[in-house]
């Protein structure tokens, strides 16, 4: 089976416009040699002479070896990846000291002593032979090569013994101490949490050794779990420089250009109904009946107007891939100018937006849609909260305070009833589950873990949300344009059978045969 390649990892390769042997044919020679074969033998071998050639077979069997195709020994000879005794994948430790090599290929996991594990930490990429099965018949492996390291940099607490310094990992999973010569230590003081640079990579013999790159602080100092959490998830928190350039010419309005050919919805009261502590806007919604059913809009920040293709920003956006919030802090996927500021629908300001535009029925259907690039000024930021003493209690001192839009959000509770009475009809299941929120105190340790209450005006959002991404979802298959659906597996047969079981001891029989769908749960 032919190894993918990695666009990233052979850059180096690809970038390189001489022509080299192909991966296929450097894979037989390797195939059909009697041993581990040697760069300068490989180049005697495709008789390879110009110096240009030579460093496009160096590029090229260094990208093969990131690749997982062929691996490299100690004494520089490569041999492929192809026999049946060899397997790649990452590996996983256990606190204990042993670990297990997930093979990337699938199949059972292959056991890691720790004696093999001395030169591995976890969620390193490697290749191991299979030596045979240990005594509870798992197959046991033994290391060949490193593929890829998991880590740079280590977060931990800092130890000085006599004269010698160590980083005690935060990570359980990384087993191994990270030596600190005291001349890489600089002033950290015994007890620091630290971030440790690894300079040399563990070895059979040898523990990692590192040096001090940042201290955190003191253990249990407020706020050091998040800064602890942040750098041993390796979460991008500092913005390159490339990045820095591109947003300085954003300001805190939208451009006047911006706005020209986009469909003016500034007077439409589109409005936000979000948590009480939210800290980004990103998603506004209006409703008003018709003759036969209702005008649904579901609007949201246009970040791509901002966010252009193949730019540092766009890059940086992709690597962290989500915003991430904690306590008091949050680490954004694009800059406060844009998360904060020019895509976040805060009220009385123009916005740049998508807008989903759907018509249903009486019944719930969605009859027709259409998508617009948008112009719009929300009418006010409402909480839950809010919303629903206003719509559900029908308090009038809010429904005074809020005279302008209540009709509106009326229309959508309307709305929300239509749309959820057609749910049950299709046997869509209602998962009425329990969030935690997380209280601190001003030291930002725990103070309390309570249940969040969830309310209809939660439910109404989240029905606005489900018809858009619908009626995304149509759009997207009428173009027969590619994208990823999320989907929800089905339970297995063994929770089926002891469902059935369960339901049994009460008299209750689920139709559906041997794989009910969510009408007859």
């Amino acid at each position: 089976m032919a190894t993918p390649v990695d666009p990233h990892l052979a850059r180096e390769e690809q970038n390189y416009d001489r022509p080299v042997a192909s991966r296929e044919l450097i894979l037989e020679i390797l195939g059909e040699s009697r041993g581990p074969m040697t760069r300068k033998a490989l180049a005697d071998q495709l008789e390879l002479e110009d110096d240009d050639l030579l460093e496009g077979l160096r590029r090229r069997l260094r990208a093969m070896e990131r690749d997982g195709q062929i691996v490299r020994n100690r004494r520089n000879a490569y041999m492929p990846i192809s026999e049946a005794d060899l397997v790649k994948g990452r590996v996983t430790a256990h606190p204990d000291g042993f670990g297990f090599l997930i093979p990337d290929e699938g199949g059972d996991d292959l056991f890691m002593s720790p004696k093999q594990m001395r030169s591995l930490l976890h969620g390193d990429r490697a290749v191991v032979r299979v030596v045979g099965v240990d005594r509870r018949g798992r197959r046991e492996g033994a290391m060949v090569e490193v593929l890829e390291r998991a880590h740079q940099e280590i977060v931990g607490r800092f130890h000085k013994e006599r004269g010698i310094g160590f980083v005690i990992p935060d990570n359980k999973r990384i087993t191994q101490d990270i030596l600190i010569p005291l001349d890489q230590a600089g002033d950290t003081k015994d007890g620091d949490i630290v971030v440790a640079a690894i300079i040399e990579q563990p070895s059979r013999h040898s523990q990692p050794i590192g040096r001090i790159h940042e201290v955190l602080g003191e253990h249990m100092a407020p706020g050091m779990e998040i800064d602890i959490a942040i750098r041993s998830h390796e979460l991008p928190h500092v913005w390159p420089q490339a990045v820095v350039d591109e947003i300085s010419s954003f300001g805190e309005e939208v451009p006047e250009k911006a706005k020209a050919n986009r469909l003016d919805l500034r007077e439409t009261p589109l409005v936000t109904i979000d948590g009480a502590d939210a800290r980004d806007f990103d998603d506004a919604v209006y409703c008003e009946p018709q003759k036969s059913g209702w005008r649904l809009l579901v609007a949201i920040a246009d970040v791509s107007a901002y966010v252009e293709k193949e730019t540092a920003l766009d890059d940086e956006a992709i690597e962290r891939g989500t915003s991430v919030y904690f306590p008091d802090n949050v680490i954004p996927m694009l800059p406060e100018v844009l998360s904060n500021g020019l895509c976040s629908i805060n009220p009385n300001v123009d916005r740049l937006c998508m807008v989903c535009e759907m018509r249903i029925d009486a019944k719930g259907k969605i009859k027709s849609f259409d998508f617009h690039e948008g112009l719009m000024r929300s009418h006010a930021r409402l909480t839950y909260d809010e919303v629903a003493t206003m719509i559900v209690d029908k308090d009038k001192k809010s429904r005074q305070t809020h005279a302008a839009i209540v009709e509106h959000l009326d229309n959508l509770y309307q709305l929300y009833h239509v749309l959820k009475k057609a749910r049950g009809k299709r046997g869509a299941i209602d998962f009425e589950t329990s969030e935690p929120v997380f209280k601190f105190d001003n030291q930002r340790k725990i103070q309390n873990i309570v249940a969040a209450e969830r309310n209809d005006a939660h439910k109404v959002i989240e029905e606005c949300m489900i018809a858009a991404n619908v009626s995304a979802a149509r759009f997207l298959k009428k173009k027969k344009m590619p994208a990823l659906h999320r989907a929800h597996a089905g339970p297995t047969a063994e929770k089926v059978l002891g469902l059935r079981e369960f339901l049994g001891e009460f008299g209750l029989h689920l139709r559906g045969g041997a794989e009910p769908t969510p009408s007859d749960y």
